[in-house]
């Protein structure tokens, strides 16, 4: 959890938040202390892009393969079911008609592409924004690789409580790298999904209640993200 945290502002107007954040080993012990900084968006407007990140990494996650035949495009009808006059029943043309069963479907969903579009640094900045965002519920733990000598689920959810993720919140767990005996052991944990510190995105930082992350995956962070 962070202790501290202020800004500062360049020439230019940009904000730098930096973070102070006690370390925790796997006893969840506060055993160092880590800081790190990022560039984030104003006050004014840090809302408003983190939304259209978030709008824009959800809308082009939909496929847009929908699609539903219109009346030319159904099989049949070619010939008139009866006459036009003379039989007591309404007139009729085809028999896939819209209003008719089995018949097209009128304004349905096509195929369509749904991408939106954001500029890089529009994008990189929201991702800062929202992850700085969420330095109330950032733990910070040490590597624990070697902790888990093989894959037992068992201690890694009992680890994460005691680092303060109790089982019942969704957790997002950020790693530089996967040992394979983390990921054989957390890949069956209910509302737990690791991630690498290289593939944050805003939806995963915004949709988690506790974010969990070693030493090394906040360096990455700050390696890949600083920019």
């Amino acid at each position: 959890m962070a202790k501290d945290k202020w800004q500062k502002t360049n020439d230019k107007g940009q904000i730098t938040n930096m973070v102070e954040s006690v370390v925790k080993n796997w006893q969840g012990e506060e055993v160092a202390q880590t800081s790190f900084e990022l560039r984030v968006a104003k006050e004014q407007t840090a809302s408003h892009i983190v939304h259209r990140a978030l709008v824009r990494q959800m809308t082009n996650a939909r496929q847009g393969t929908a699609s539903t035949k219109t009346r030319s495009e159904v099989r049949g009808g070619g010939r008139k079911p009866w006459r036009q006059k003379g039989t007591g029943r309404a007139r009729a043309g085809s028999i896939r008609s819209p209003l008719w069963r089995g018949g097209g479907v009128i304004f349905g969903p096509k195929p369509r592409d749904f991408n939106l579009k954001m500029n890089r640094k529009e994008r990189r900045l929201a991702l800062r924004t929202a992850f700085v965002g969420r330095v109330d519920d950032l733990i910070v733990v040490e590597e624990f690789g070697e902790q888990l000598s093989r894959p037992k689920t068992k201690d890694l959810v009992a680890a994460l409580a005691r680092w303060g993720a109790a089982p019942e919140n969704k957790t997002l767990l950020i790693l530089s790298e996967f040992p394979e005996n983390v990921y054989l052991s957390a890949r069956n944990i209910e509302n737990l999904k690791v991630i690498a510190a290289d593939q944050l995105n805003v939806y995963d930082l915004l949709h988690a209640d506790k974010i969990v992350l070693t030493t090394s995956a906040l360096e990455k962070i700050q390696e890949v993200y600083s920019a």
